[in-house]
């Protein structure tokens, strides 16, 4: 008995200073909204700096409902754990943020916590947005209470137990957050850590380039490494690999035209990254376009090896690959993969091919490729979804068959792989 008691009592305490250790951590640099602060004066150079901010952070994209008024909440997102329904950004008072100080807003920002003290999901990607500085949420803040007020409730979170327990997420956020705002390179000049800013921080682009494991955190270690984005099947491929989307090598100014127009003579844009160009970063300023280049070409490439060649195909299936091809892709992407400049993207020693990870691939035919329609690039070419023309083992060999073509040397795209996509695509 004396033994139990003993297992008891020290279960207890060891859970006890877990529990304590949580919430310690979960109130790492705290924003205390009881001190009073300076009302924030909405002038016309403040407003217009919180409507370039939200642009960058692509806040309208998330916190709007397909067909519902801008930044009223209400859109759905979908992960692996359930759905979160984005809130409501216009300044009411009962569903909005019509009663928040700066400070609550900041709090929100910078620690992931509401206006009444809850934890907030990190669909809302405050694990990058803390990196904000208080001067620009001071002005998104200003920005968004300028907005009209609109009544609407966002519909409650449909999470499994337990993720839809403040316990498990103070857990998730004790092991995986910590606050804390942008820090300058002291090493880098005044452009490199602009850029750095702006991908690290509001562009929250390690969001989607950055692997996620099994309760949905991201390694720093990882940062930027690529990952398959959850629940859309796509593929954000590695900032830094020149393998994948590294742009080392680029000139700066071909990095700065995709951004803002979607397209270059290296790569256009499709899939989520087009949403972003089209809703964010074609509004950004040409300086600080150039400076998230200049931060991007910097990026270090990994260490590991380039992907050694594959073993060539069955030469049944490049035979029926090439068959297909010539019926459904040449016209466009010319018989030996080049393409058309500005039009077509060329198919031969195109990364995006080549990338062991061929979730993009596959998504482009069976759904179709569009580059967002841009002030740069108004009308811009795209291509036609094939997931009514072709079957599995189709859309496998032809894909293969560019793969493997016109030195290309990536490995073999298999029916499972394109089924599991095509079944995915329709949940």
């Amino acid at each position: 008995m004396k033994k139990l008691l003993t297992g008891l009592l020290a279960a207890t305490l060891l859970f006890a200073a877990a529990a304590a250790l949580v919430a310690w951590l979960n109130l790492r640099d705290e924003v205390d909204v009881r001190v009073p602060v300076a009302t924030i004066t909405p002038s016309d150079t403040r407003l217009a700096r919180g409507a370039y901010l939200a642009r960058a952070g692509n806040c309208m994209g998330c916190h709007t409902a397909r067909g519902g008024p801008a930044y009223a909440g209400g859109r759905g997102i979908a992960t692996p754990f359930g759905t979160v329904f984005s809130s409501n950004l216009t300044p009411d008072e009962k569903t909005g943020i019509g009663s928040w100080s700066p400070a609550h807003f900041w709090r929100a920002i910078h620690n992931g916590r509401s206006k009444d003290g809850r934890l907030l999901y990190p669909a809302f990607p405050y694990p990058n947005y803390t990196q904000v500085t208080r001067e620009d949420s001071n002005a998104l803040f200003a920005y968004l209470r300028s907005l009209p007020a609109v009544e609407r409730a966002s519909p409650p979170h449909a999470l499994r137990f337990p993720y839809d327990t403040q316990a498990a997420l103070a857990v998730w956020r004790a092991l995986y957050f910590k606050p804390g705002v942008y820090e300058a390179n002291k090493q880098r000049s005044a452009e490199w850590n602009r850029g750095a800013y702006l991908v690290r921080g509001l562009g929250h682009c390690a969001a989607c380039h950055t692997a996620r494991n099994a309760l949905g955190a991201s390694s720093e270690a990882l940062d930027l490494a690529g990952g398959l984005i959850p629940m859309q099947n796509w593929y954000a491929p590695s900032l830094s690999s020149p393998h994948e989307a590294g742009v080392g090598d680029w000139d700066r100014q071909h990095i700065v035209d995709l951004l803002k127009t979607g397209v270059s003579p290296h790569a256009s844009t499709t899939g989520p990254m087009a949403e972003v160009v089209l809703r964010s970063t074609q509004y950004l300023s040409d300086a600080d376009l150039g400076a998230v280049a200049q931060f991007l070409k910097e990026l270090a490439p990994p260490a590991s090896p380039a992907p050694q060649a594959a073993a060539p195909a069955p030469a049944s299936v490049l035979k029926q690959g090439a068959k297909l091809y010539e019926q459904h892709c040449a016209q466009c992407h010319d018989e030996r993969g080049r393409g058309v400049p500005q039009a077509y993207p060329a198919l031969a020693g195109n990364r995006t091919v080549t990338m062991p990870q061929t979730a993009n691939l596959v998504q482009i035919v069976l759904n179709g490729g569009y580059a967002p329609a841009t002030d740069g690039n108004p009308r811009p070419f795209g291509m036609p979804p094939f997931v009514l023309v072709l079957s599995d083992s189709e859309v496998a060999a032809v894909l293969t068959y560019i793969r493997q073509s016109w030195g290309n040397q990536a490995g073999v795209v298999t029916p499972l792989e394109v089924n599991r996509m095509r079944a995915a695509s329709v949940r």
